[in-house]
């Protein structure tokens, strides 16, 4: 596989479908799958979810140039917002020219939380609980004998006393168990769910407490990606910018991401920037982005302040000179490959089978990487140009499609607004019906 398709952007959509065709090693089905041709129909809708009376789709586009330790990867991207795709491919292009991404998973470790109430002597408690380990490490993995058979099962046991908080909490001290499962290439929210119940009247007998809440955590904190990359200047100079322009790019970028660890304001912005790709990731692939989301502003709290989940960095020579850009992210990243949607929906099958994985870590991975790359680019449109200077560009043609501009018409309409700097509604119709009156534009 080769991602580093030149011009793709230049092309028709049905160009583009040959070129990422001559690339991926799927079938037809698949492929008009992934086109959307054969997406989800009614039918398998009204299984997936209740009440239902249609389906609502979205523009499905391909990241390019990614590159993930060493190997090349063409990513599915589902969003409605423009100029994701294509800054996240810019981004991957730039981190290609530093050797592309490396990443690391952890393993895919996820906790069930078992919240025990009315307790008298939390000391005790946990004291007992922890005393019995290995016996409710035993009854979980009976609760769930066939992740034991894939590899994988309960791996270790927590406890926590939550002691009351302030003088107006209502409720007394808490003890919640943490029971810790390997899940394979699953999710496992059911899986954990289930080990949960089934623990419960175990621990209720061994302290003497009442068991309320049974259920995982998406503050999946065990089940991490980290990723990182790196930028060398010239990748950031435009033809005819002088490699001073890199190193002003460079700088600019660890300005803008420092300004995100110290400021929680700037940071919840800096990091919808970067949930920006991985949720584009995420919905081809049919995952819970809603779980992942939670689970990283969670992460990027859990030191008691709210705080970038990337950093990027200045690299110098042994010199001092600036040479580059590094930055790197560790965010968690609960996805799953087998079982539920994504066995499902045809959409999401052909997905992943354009991504060429197997193994859930790659996908989280793939996403993470999507992310950091986005980050990048939005990074580098504050500090050098603005963020609306892109943006908008891509929005203009939103507005003369909106307007009724055909295929044959965006493009004539979209640069006259660039050309006089004023992208908005009324420009984009103005332009159009000058178009037609000046009969340049043949309606179909």
């Amino acid at each position: 596989m080769n991602s580093a398709l030149s011009g793709f952007y230049k092309l028709t959509p049905e160009e583009r479908r040959q070129r990422v065709l001559e690339q991926l090693p799927i079938a037809e089905e698949q492929a008009q799958a992934l086109w959307g041709k054969e997406g989800l129909d009614l039918t398998l809708a009204d299984q997936l979810v209740e009440n239902v009376v249609g389906t609502m789709s979205f523009p499905l586009g391909v990241g390019l140039y990614a590159k993930i330790n060493g190997k090349d990867r063409i990513v599915p991207m589902v969003t409605e917002e423009s100029s994701v795709v294509a800054a996240a491919s810019n981004a991957l292009k730039m981190l290609r020219a530093g050797g592309g991404i490396q990443a690391e998973s952890s393993a895919p470790i996820m906790i069930g939380q078992i919240q025990l109430v009315n307790v008298s002597d939390p000391k005790a408690v946990c004291e007992s609980i922890l005393a019995a380990k290995g016996d409710l490490l035993q009854k979980a993995a009976e609760i769930a004998p066939n992740i034991i058979k894939r590899g994988g099962g309960p791996r270790d046991l927590e406890v926590r006393h939550l002691p009351p908080m302030e003088q107006n909490d209502p409720l007394g001290d808490m003890v919640v168990a943490h029971i810790l499962v390997d899940v394979c290439d699953a999710m496992g929210a059911n899986l954990i769910n289930t080990i949960c119940e089934g623990l419960a009247p175990m621990l209720e007998q061994l302290s003497g407490c009442s068991s309320r809440l049974r259920i995982l955590s998406n503050l999946s904190d065990k089940r991490t990606v980290s990723v990182k990359g790196y930028v060398p200047v010239e990748a950031f100079c435009p033809k005819g910018q002088p490699r001073s322009f890199g190193i002003a790019t460079a700088q600019g970028i660890e300005e803008a991401s420092v300004f995100a660890e110290r400021d929680p304001y700037r940071a919840a912005t800096h990091n919808k920037g970067i949930m920006n790709g991985v949720d584009a990731v995420l919905l081809a692939t049919g995952q819970d982005f809603r779980a992942i989301e939670s689970g990283a502003h969670a992460y990027a709290a859990r030191n008691g302040r709210y705080t970038a989940l990337s950093q990027w960095r200045v690299v110098r020579d042994e010199q001092g000179e600036i040479t580059g850009l590094s930055g790197e992210m560790t965010i968690p990243m609960a996805v799953g490959v087998v079982g539920g949607i994504t066995r499902l929906h045809p959409t999401v099958g052909a997905a992943l089978k354009c991504l060429g994985i197997e193994k859930a870590h790659e996908l989280a991975e793939v996403a993470a990487t999507v992310g950091l790359a986005q980050n990048m680019a939005a990074l580098r449109a504050l500090a050098m140009e603005g963020i609306q200077k892109g943006h908008m560009g891509l929005h203009a043609k939103n507005l003369a499609a909106e307007e009724g501009a055909l295929s044959h018409e965006l493009d004539w309409v979209v640069a006259q607004m660039k050309a006089a700097n004023t992208i908005t509604r009324q420009a984009a119709r103005e332009y159009l019906e000058t178009l037609r009156k000046d009969g340049k534009s043949t309606a179909e």
